[in-house]
């Protein structure tokens, strides 16, 4: 249940800036949990308004290659994903975070 360990850092961090009323996370393609589980946690552990923002993954490979990555397999606390054009395993440049965008408080 590390969605749950996730959500709570992200509740301590918000709170920080008062009483929250509404908060706003981009969550990266390539992120440790899915926007979906992430809103799950959030919205069991606060009643805030949570609004979602996905970011698509890009991945820079040694073949040139710039993009998003194919991802082959995604579960609950990984993904596996390489290269579209050589299937070897690229860099992540962004899309692979939980970032707090905006916090709104009362």
């Amino acid at each position: 249940m590390h969605e749950k360990s996730i959500a709570k850092g992200i509740i301590e961090e918000a709170k920080k800036h008062g009483i929250v009323k509404s908060i706003t996370l981009e969550i990266g393609d390539l992120a440790h949990l899915s926007a979906e589980e992430l809103d799950d946690a959030m919205s069991d552990l606060v009643d805030w308004n949570i609004v979602i923002v996905k970011k698509p993954a890009v991945v820079k490979c040694t073949c040139g290659y710039k993009g998003e990555p194919k991802v082959l397999e995604k579960r609950h606390g990984y993904i596996l994903f390489v290269c579209p054009e050589c299937e070897s395993l690229p860099k992540v440049l962004e899309g692979d975070k939980i970032v707090i965008k905006e916090v709104e408080v009362e």
